[in-house]
């Protein structure tokens, strides 16, 4: 059992007490969002040295310097000029970048990487910031320093010398500016190569496969004004308090307008009951709680799909006798596929949609009275639904429902998937594809006069398995850590070391520095918070939120090392090192960011215009055909699916688990051992579970138990000694945190409907610890 110190200098790990009964009365597991985030943040912030630096540098930085998007959530900015939209975890992860700790050569010099490997992920991050660039030293196991210019002839020397450019693979975070990732993907395809994997692949492909298919989008149709007008809101999957802060303001103020709420999740949350607003300060000087929900449902680990088509049904059995259950004008005039999906819907026994969501019909009943009630309704989700076998056709189910009362193309309704990070949904609009469209690279061709490679690329797994197999030779990682993100972390960390270079563009020092393959580089680049200085004065980088507005951020501290390079600047350097004969002005494009943007003008649709438009307050919104009711799919309406119900009720002696952050985390980033919200402290090797299983197998609370997952091809992985924490969850789940549980996940679990990681559908056994 690890613990990392937590706010109060404690070591020793504590659990909160068993929750009990109703969820509004746990002020011990469920407080309001928004409780203790004041004294949590100031700790945090004296523990990094800017105490006086974390929220007044967000603010200036928004108000004084053209704009700031920070580097967490991707949830997008208050459209009325707000000052304070900040939040927690926001405030956390600007002080984690500005932090004054570093890790220069002297850090290196005194331990090898062999040492490093045995300290925790919070302590490797918690050294500060990267302050050079570093070569691996296979002689003395130590990360030495090299040159800019030494390490971009490494790069592309390698890059060249490989039998096939499909040797190397690409992979990005959601970090990465608009304008460096359209570099990064000119950069691959120039060579020859689509293999960009990205954390899409890992979260929300679900998503934009599904919507793709239904609506002729990728994304979401609704903008922040829509939530504001919503008279009824469905989250599914989602835990707003600590992945999606800033979402609380819009469910407050909603809750407090009469609309209705309601969020289908295994777990109750705490952004699920009630928050105190950070930026109403009366609210906050007299602890004054707003209610963020009108219903709550607890549906089985991956039951939502039959939740949903439970709705569906029920709103169609009331339209016998109710005309306006169904908006038959709607229908008619825009979908394709109704009577399918109605007859689909009609030969659904309620026995099965209650057997597979796990909940009852009456509440079931209620929900689907609340969206017949509103006049429009909005549809949220997040990684709860679409890390799923089937989370393609829940996604699209999702949209079945929408369609059936119209709630598409105006006001106040339609779809909200909710990204994870701040520019994972830009990553994909300008060019971070494996799957890339035919108009797309024909757009790229005529424009940046390269040969694009037509043929399909690899995601994640896929490059996870060619690197193992030896038919990936070199990887590339534009930020994040993908030596913990990714599934099956032991397959993971022996693919990586097959490789024969592998290169991580970084801030922080991590666990991917450590799992590397026989030559590796940590090129260490400028955080979003830091002034980017290049020939024509200070950069800013573009960036497009969960909402498709796409806005300038500009930094303004000084960087944490003058030796430190922007991301383009970077991917500007490996690729002239890599195509030395390349045409594209690599070095022209980096001394000024707005000529990348003049280019991407001319490529990507909707991005007409660029410089002007990007410069307006707020930015500008990415033009939404579907929204239009023009939808680009093969009929030219809005398609229903008939995806038959999947079979998700765990087999006797098994449990669906689900893996989830804690709230002082961020993605793979441990900012403590603390889960404020579910009465956590110090400890993450846990597993929360059910009272009635924990019973059943013969194990207390906080025991030691051993956790086995078996995959799809009957293979086995294990974790030995986490403690078994009592918890509000649906019989037959359990949950527990990443990136520690992802060993759990089998890379060959995965979707084949989106080839995405089952995350939060691992079948595993629990027992007593041997």
């Amino acid at each position: 059992m690890s613990a990392s110190q937590d706010e109060e200098g404690r070591t020793e790990p504590r659990v909160g007490p068993e929750p009990q009964g109703d969820p509004e009365s746990r002020p011990y597991h469920h407080p309001a969002a928004g409780w203790g985030a004041a004294r949590s943040v100031s700790r945090f912030m004296v523990r990094e040295g800017v105490l006086a630096e974390g929220p007044r540098a967000i603010m200036r930085m928004n108000h004084e310097n053209g704009g700031f998007d920070c580097p967490g959530c991707a949830w997008p900015d208050d459209t009325k000029g707000l000052h304070l939209d900040i939040c927690e975890n926001g405030i956390k992860h600007v002080s984690w970048e500005m932090t004054r700790k570093r890790v220069g050569r002297e850090f290196f010099a005194a331990h090898s990487v062999t040492e490093l490997s045995g300290w925790s992920d919070y302590e490797l991050e918690n050294q500060g910031r990267l302050t050079g660039p570093m070569v691996y030293d296979p002689g003395s196991d130590h990360y030495v320093p090299i040159s800019w210019k030494d390490a971009f002839a490494l790069v592309g020397r390698t890059l060249r010398e490989l039998d096939s450019p499909h040797q190397a693979s690409f992979y990005t975070s959601g970090r990465l500016g608009n304008e460096a990732t359209f570099l990064y993907q000119l950069m691959a395809r120039e060579l020859g190569t689509n293999n960009l994997p990205d954390c899409s692949n890992m979260c929300h492909e679900a998503s934009g496969r599904a919507l793709r298919a239904s609506l002729g989008t990728g994304k979401g149709t609704v903008d922040l004004k829509d939530w504001e007008a919503a008279d009824a809101l469905f989250i599914l999957g989602v835990n707003a308090a600590s992945n999606a802060p800033r979402m609380l303001t819009a469910l407050a103020e909603a809750h407090r307008r009469g609309a209705q709420i309601v969020h289908i999740n295994p777990l109750v949350e705490a952004a699920a009951t009630r928050t105190i607003i950070p930026h109403d300060f009366t609210d906050m000087a007299t602890f004054h709680a707003t209610r963020t929900s009108t219903l709550n449902l607890q549906p089985r680990i991956g039951g939502d799909m039959a939740l949903l088509r439970g709705m569906a049904k029920a709103i169609l059995e009331r339209s016998a006798s109710d005309p306006g259950a169904l908006d038959r004008e709607f229908i008619d005039r825009h979908t394709a596929g109704f009577e399918e999906y109605r007859a689909l819907c009609e030969a659904t026994p309620w026995e099965e949609i209650e057997k597979q969501s796990g909940i009852g019909r009456d509440g079931i009943l209620r929900a689907a009275g609340v969206y017949r009630a509103a006049d429009r309704s909005i549809i949220s989700w997040c990684l709860g639904v679409s890390q799923h076998e089937h989370g393609v056709d829940t996604v699209r189910e999702i949209v079945n429902l929408l369609l059936l009362r119209g709630n598409l193309g105006r006001e106040g309704a339609g779809p909200s998937p909710v990204r994870g990070h701040s520019n994972v949904q830009g990553n994909r609009t300008c060019g971070i594809d494996h799957r890339p469209s035919g108009e797309f690279l024909d757009r790229l061709a005529a424009v940046c006069a390269i040969r694009p490679p037509r043929e399909h690329g690899l995601d994640t797994v896929s490059t996870i398995r060619a690197m193992h197999d030896g038919e990936v030779k070199v990887f590339v990682g534009m930020g994040g850590n993908f030596a913990l993100a990714a599934p099956d972390t032991a397959y993971t960390h022996e693919a990586l070391r097959t490789c024969e270079l592998t290169v991580q563009v970084s801030t922080k020092l991590n666990r991917s520095h450590l799992v590397h393959g026989r030559r590796a580089l940590i090129l260490p680049c400028l955080g979003r918070t830091e002034k980017d200085h290049q020939r024509e004065g200070v950069q800013s980088t573009s960036v497009e939120d969960s909402m498709s507005m796409v806005h300038l951020s500009v930094g303004m501290k000084r960087p944490a090392s003058p030796h430190l390079l922007s991301e383009p600047a970077i991917i500007a350097g490996m690729a002239r090192a890599a195509l030395p004969g390349s045409a594209t002005p690599w070095e022209w494009y980096i001394e000024d960011y707005d000529r990348i943007r003049d280019t991407m003008a001319q490529v990507l649709d909707g991005f007409e215009d660029f410089n002007r438009r990007v410069r307006l307050p707020l930015g500008f919104r990415i033009k939404q055909p579907a929204r239009e009711l023009v939808f680009r799919t093969h009929s030219g309406r809005a398609e229903f699916s008939a995806a038959a119900l999947p079979d998700v009720v765990p087999a006797p002696g098994t449990l669906a688990l689900g893996t989830m952050r804690s709230h002082d985390q961020w993605n793979t980033t441990i900012y403590s051992g603390n889960d404020r919200y579910r009465g956590i402290k110090n400890l993450r090797t846990l597993v929360f579970m059910n009272r009635d299983d924990m019973r059943e197998r013969g194990i207390s609370k906080f025991q030691p138990v051993d956790i086995t997952s078996t995959a799809k091809d009957g293979s086995h992985r294990s974790l030995a000694g986490y403690l078994a924490v009592p918890y509000d969850i649906p019989r037959g789940c359990a949950a527990g945190y990443m990136p520690e549980m992802n060993v759990l996940c089998a890379l060959c679990d995965y979707s084949t409907q989106s080839d995405q990681p089952l995350m939060k559908h691992v079948k595993v056994t629990i027992a007593p610890a041997a």
